[in-house]
């Protein structure tokens, strides 16, 4: 079995370094002067090494002693970062994020899991819905952190990235060659006032083919080649594809990819969930 090394006795060692002996390391550490010597006398026993080399009255530490020093402040280092992270109420609470459900993948299950593992004791709840009822929600205060997709950044909004806006459909699908169009949207999506408005100003009769609240109908409509929606590139869902139009069908331009922050949202890991969003959205 592997040996340990005792962190209260490397703690000790160091003090007794820094202070320049251990009558004035022991104050420091509120411990007695034979205390602090025992835990020296067994962190040399258990590496069967001289530490100090004690001449003059005065400690001076052997290559061996110097060594294992900048050994004991990282360790002692990493073990008080550890017990802060865990323990410090500065590194808990609760940040509620919401995204937009079609930009959800494939960035956000990655960001989460990086942040739980650096602050376990803060609660990340997203939520997943259309950008018109998220930027209400963070108007009312429910929301801390919020993504969007939009013609341009509001008021207090962050410009990350814009991403072309296509029109999808099933895998070798038919329906987008037939008149009317039949097209799917949920009735908050953003996306479907600028297709529709798209369409009229192209000529092309069109028929709303399944809306209402289910955005599960409504990929399974399309997945099934039975409408046409539209997406942004790089944040298809299963089972839907971009349409080779060739011109048949009128360009959707591009939308904005937002972020837009509470005044209030304050700390080390609110700060850390921003810049990782801004690394996987920014292009």
């Amino acid at each position: 079995m592997a040996r340990v090394l005792d962190l209260v006795a490397l703690r000790s060692f160091v003090a007794v370094v820094d202070a320049g002996g251990v009558t004035r390391a022991a104050g420091l550490l509120n411990l007695t002067q034979s205390a602090v010597s025992m835990q020296l006398k067994r962190l040399e026993e258990s590496l069967n090494l001289g530490l100090f080399a004690r001449a003059a009255r005065k400690l001076t530490l052997t290559p061996e002693g110097e060594q294992l020093l900048g050994f004991a402040r990282r360790m002692l280092a990493l073990n008080d970062e550890a017990l802060a992270r865990l323990t410090s109420s500065s590194f808990e609470g609760e940040i509620r994020l919401g995204v937009p459900h079609d930009i959800v993948y494939p960035a956000i299950p990655g960001i989460l899991k990086r942040l739980s593992a650096q602050f376990p004791r803060v609660r990340v709840n997203l939520v997943s819905s259309f950008t018109v009822l998220l930027k209400e929600s963070f108007a009312k205060g429910e929301l801390d952190l919020i993504l969007t997709t939009e013609d341009a950044a509001g008021q207090g909004g962050e410009e990350l990235a814009v991403r072309p806006l296509v029109w999808v459909g099933a895998e070798e699908g038919q329906v987008w060659q037939k008149r009317p169009l039949r097209i799917g949207f949920k009735d908050t999506c953003i996306f479907r006032r600028k297709a529709v408005t798209a369409l009229e100003a192209a000529g092309i009769p069109w028929e709303m083919a399944v809306d209402g609240e289910s955005e599960q109908a409504i990929e399974a409509t399309v997945a099934a080649d039975l409408a046409i929606s539209a997406r942004l590139t790089n944040a298809m869902p299963q089972g839907l594809f971009p349409i080779e139009t060739r011109g048949t069908l009128p360009d959707l331009g591009a939308q904005m990819i937002c972020l837009y922050a509470a005044p209030t949202l304050r700390g080390e890991a609110a700060e850390l969930l921003r810049q990782e969003i801004r690394n996987a959205y920014c292009c």
